[in-house]
């Protein structure tokens, strides 16, 4: 049995199928519309994005018998199975391309193949649709209302050679992780806010990848032991503290899981349920309506969010989960910062997981205790005072906004970075980060606007000084 369907009519069912079982949507769009303009005197410097990549297939067949049924294939993957791939000639390297056109199948175990069946895991139609949209709405934002991108990308001037890194544009950056439904989520997102009528004169998208033992866009245990061994501690306390609370559902899921109980560490895994659930209605695939009953899914919920990130209310694991990422978003902003227009980088887009997207939040206390929904985003926005913005419509200046800046450095003038600040957005919602609350660490009558200084010395505090050592078994 198929799920079938293309994105429109997908997208139809999957809001039907939301209403039957009063199952909350699967997809958090930008809103471009409701996006709060920052307070006068405020101008844009840069912007880093981590979004969750789209919809996709469940990472492993559950619930395939009667009586749930949920399909073991999922026919929603015809977008991308035909395309056109650069080979060479021969063995030799150097040798002139060819371009040859191939068809991507997925062949069943009897040697059955079917033109739009997914993989595991796998970007659906309907996840390429709205990674698509999400990155049309970049450029509604960045571009067409806030005029803070250039329209069109075009290589630098400084070299004819169109194929060298050094020679792209440096306004944008792109990255993703070594996973194909992350990199298809990029591919779709850069389309949508630079399509190949807005890069010019030869313009190449360079789409970064890390290997394995570099990647910091998520909590990295298969480089890091120690961090393995802390999530698989917490995930054992999370099963002993939620696995009565669970047990109430037994009878009414128990008869979807082939009879067996409904438990952080059960078989399926609480996590692989509501993984299946979630796929499926964010795909317009039915699921029985035990699923949408009040108290069924959001019990699954919260235990899982507790095993999962539970973890992220110590210190040691917010350090080797995210202390890296958030000093590359630290680092990035104090390097534009003191470079001024020399630095050239204002967009940094990032197409991660569910895991990073509430890992941050964790990290940052501001997680809403809810698992990130597809295509989720997380913005930390650079903003700079500007020089005007001291004294205009009598505003105060400098001194008064910050009177403690006066009192420890009376005799030098304001640092560059303390003409900063960031403000951080999640689903569509700016939060007040708990590290800037204090007087003196946000924008006066602005909360969610942290000073650069303040979200720096706390990111400090967050980073790793030996990664590598720190990752080690015993932590030291």
């Amino acid at each position: 049995m198929f799920a079938g369907g293309d994105p429109a009519a997908s997208a139809g069912v999957n809001d039907l199928t939301r209403k039957l079982h009063g199952l909350p949507g699967a997809t958090v769009p930008l809103d471009v519309d409701a996006y709060p303009i920052p307070p006068a005197g405020l101008e844009l410097e840069q912007v880093h994005v981590y979004v969750r990549h789209g919809e996709r297939t469940p990472v492993r067949v559950r619930m395939a018998d009667a009586p749930a049924a949920i399909p073991e294939r999922w026919d929603l993957c015809r977008t991308a199975r035909r395309f056109r791939a650069a080979v060479t000639s021969n063995m030799n390297a150097s040798a002139m391309l060819e371009e040859v056109t191939v068809r991507k199948v997925v062949e069943g175990a009897g040697g059955d193949v079917d033109f739009g069946e997914c993989l595991l895991g796998e970007l659906t139609d309907l996840g390429r649709q709205n990674t698509y949209n999400f990155g049309r709405s970049l450029r509604k934002l960045y571009i067409d209302r806030l005029g803070f991108l250039p329209d069109t990308l075009r290589p630098s001037l400084s070299s004819s050679n169109i194929n060298s890194i050094s020679d792209q544009a440096d306004e944008v950056y792109f990255r993703s992780t070594n996973v194909p439904r992350t990199f298809e989520s990029l591919h779709e997102i850069v389309f949508g806010l630079y399509p190949a009528d807005k890069c010019l004169d030869g313009y190449i998208h360079q789409l970064r990848i890390r290997n394995g033992k570099d990647e910091n866009l998520f909590g990295n245990t298969g480089a890091c032991k120690r961090l393995e061994i802390l999530e698989i501690g917490f995930a054992k306390a999370a099963a002993a503290a939620w696995n009565p609370a669970l047990e109430p559902l037994d009878k009414k899921i128990s008869k979807y899981i082939g009879g067996n109980p409904v438990r952080i560490d059960g078989r399926p895994r609480a996590s692989g349920i509501f993984d299946t659930i979630r796929s499926a209605v964010a795909n317009g695939v039915s699921v029985p309506k035990e699923f949408g009953e009040k108290g069924v899914m959001d019990v699954i919920e919260k235990a899982i969010v507790h095993e999962w990130f539970g973890g992220y209310d110590t210190e040691e694991v917010r350090r080797l989960g995210m202390g890296r990422l958030l000093s590359d978003v630290s680092e990035k902003m104090h390097a534009k910062a003191f470079e001024g227009e020399r630095n050239r980088l204002k967009l940094l887009v990032h197409s991660t997981h569910d895991t990073t997207l509430a890992g941050i939040c964790k990290t940052l206390e501001v997680f809403d205790e809810k698992w990130p929904a597809f295509t989720s985003s997380i913005t930390f926005e650079l903003f700079r005072r500007t020089a005007s913005a001291e004294t205009q419509n009598g505003s105060p200046d400098a001194q008064s906004m910050f009177p403690w800046q006066t009192i420890l450095s009376p005799f030098r003038k304001m640092a560059a970075e303390d003409q900063y600040f960031v403000r951080m957005r999640y689903q569509n919602r700016s939060l007040r980060l708990p590290l800037c609350a204090d007087e003196g660490k946000h924008l006066p009558g602005h909360p969610e606007l942290c000073t650069l200084v303040s979200f720096r010395e706390r990111v400090q505090e967050l980073t790793p000084v030996d990664w590598e050592g720190e990752c080690s078994v015993t932590g030291k």
